[in-house]
């Protein structure tokens, strides 16, 4: 003992950490906060740290590469000890981490937590809970199976909608125009590096900002928040019917954060680890991919909007939505924190709560938006194969082969997934076409890597003869005008 107080004394000397760990052992906090009610938190914190843990784990066997990332994962799977398991407990411990950040951020919401003189502490747990949305979505990508390729590529079109900045977002996510290798090694770097670290950041802004401001009292009915005396009153508070954290408060989060990773273990060790499904590959389009549980909402909300609607829902509504968010400390700031004198907070998340779960629920039977009911053996109209030339009718096959059919519609026959192509020489120029069959776009996945140059000038050769009889076919304006 008395070598390791001398080693202690050595340490502390150097590192002056003893005065600041003991202050936040016994800073007070108001007696009725230490309750079960405000473990959410601690919860959070510690569900984090053990993801950072199980994801060196993991790091350490996969390969980040479209060509190897699905194999790391077998070998995890099948062939490495007690690989399968630490996977589950990754892939679980991010759904009880996220689920933890949400009951954290309804309890602070309908405590009035967020109030006068707590706004930045609320700003921070907004872009907390988007990083950690954001962990989730790209853990998903990094199993690199038929659900994450469908998934990312409906990502990108949705960051390709955004005015202005819409291509470079889909370049930063995709690391070029395509998913391709650089994909993969983009998404590892965001989910083992940049978020992470980001995450580590705010959370110790997120602590020290408890540490300094306090933890948010037990509203009361009729306890009003004015700027002008709730920090008096609250210390008054903390150090009339105040407790220190250590030993009042921290037995309950540890108990709450043990019984969270026993969960976790628990639902790893039944469920097993999350995938991967089959091998990523754009040419099979008979697949229904589904997002991970807490994205199946906005997954059957894609499905059942009509399409006019999908990129202004997408745009508008999640901009409302943080705009409030954010503003929400500034223009309600003071007043009222208990929640029963507070009747349109509980509604809010009422309505919230059911909207999610509704959708949630419709999302087995959401059907992937646009339905696509077509077979690869529907026929080309014989239409528009009458006069061709040999390679416009190599094209045709090629178009036949690859499934096109099965999402793009030709004299009324075919898929619906995808817009019909009766008219599309009108629309793109052959350079457009190219582009949009190697790179994809939209809904549409990329199938650089699926067609050989012999096979893309065929099909884009067929694609130019789809045009109305009397029309022009699209033509490129900057090439001066067109000869008579």
């Amino acid at each position: 003992m008395r070598l390791i107080r001398t080693a202690a004394k050595w340490l502390d000397d150097r590192l002056q950490l003893g005065a600041p760990i003991r202050g936040t052992m016994e800073h007070p906090i108001p007696k009725d906060t230490a309750s079960w009610f405000y473990v959410f938190g601690s919860a959070a914190m510690t569900v984090l740290a053990f993801q950072l843990v199980t994801g060196i784990l993991l790091a350490m066997v996969y390969v980040p590469s479209a060509g190897e990332a699905w194999n790391s994962l077998q070998i995890l799977n099948h062939q490495i000890t007690l690989g399968w398991f630490i996977r589950a407990l990754h892939g679980w411990g991010s759904n009880f981490m996220l689920a933890i950040v949400l009951v954290h951020m309804v309890q602070v919401f309908l405590f009035g937590a967020y109030k006068f003189p707590r706004e930045l502490t609320w700003l921070i747990g907004i872009f907390l809970l988007l990083m950690t949305l954001g962990m989730a979505f790209t853990g998903q990508v990094l199993r690199f199976d038929q659900d994450a390729y469908w998934g990312l590529g409906i990502g990108a079109s949705i960051s390709s909608r955004v005015p202005i900045v819409g291509p470079l977002l889909v370049k930063l996510l995709l690391g070029g125009p395509i998913i391709a290798g650089a994909t993969l090694s983009r998404f590892f770097a965001f989910h083992v590096f940049v978020i992470p670290g980001l995450l580590i950041g705010f959370v110790g802004v997120h602590v020290l900002l408890v540490l300094k401001v306090g933890i948010n009292e037990w509203p009361m009915p009729g306890r009003l928040v004015r700027r002008s005396d709730y920090v008096e009153k609250y210390h008054t508070l903390t150090h009339t019917d105040g407790v220190p954290f250590v030993p009042y408060g921290v037995w309950k989060d540890a108990v709450f954060s043990g019984l969270i990773l026993l969960a976790i273990a628990a639902c790893a060790l039944y469920f097993g680890p999350f995938g991967p499904s089959g091998q990523p590959d754009p040419r099979v389009i008979q697949t229904a991919p589904r997002p991970d549980y807490f994205f199946l909402w906005l997954y059957a909300l894609l499905s059942l909007l009509p399409p006019q609607l999908e990129t202004p829902v997408l745009l508008i509504g999640p901009a409302i939505a943080l705009a409030v968010l954010l503003g929400l400390p500034f223009f309600s700031g003071e007043g009222e924190k208990h929640w029963r004198r507070r009747p349109i907070a509980v509604l809010t998340i009422v309505l919230v709560a059911v909207s999610l779960g509704t959708f949630t629920s419709m999302a087995d039977h959401a059907p992937w938006s646009p339905v696509m009911d077509a077979s690869t053996a529907a026929s080309i109209p014989p239409s528009l194969l009458n006069g061709r030339t040999p390679l416009q009718i190599q094209g045709a096959l090629v178009f036949q082969g690859k499934q096109c059919h099965n999402c793009h519609a030709l004299g009324g026959t075919g898929g619906q997934r995808g817009p019909a192509l009766d008219a599309v020489a009108v629309r793109l120029t052959v350079d457009q076409l190219v582009r949009q069959v190697l790179q994809g776009g939209g809904n549409m996945p990329a199938y650089g890597k699926n067609l050989n140059p012999a096979e893309t000038t065929a099909l884009v050769a067929f694609l130019e003869t789809l045009h109305p009889p009397g029309s022009a076919a699209a033509r490129d304006a900057s090439q001066g005008p067109a000869q008579p």
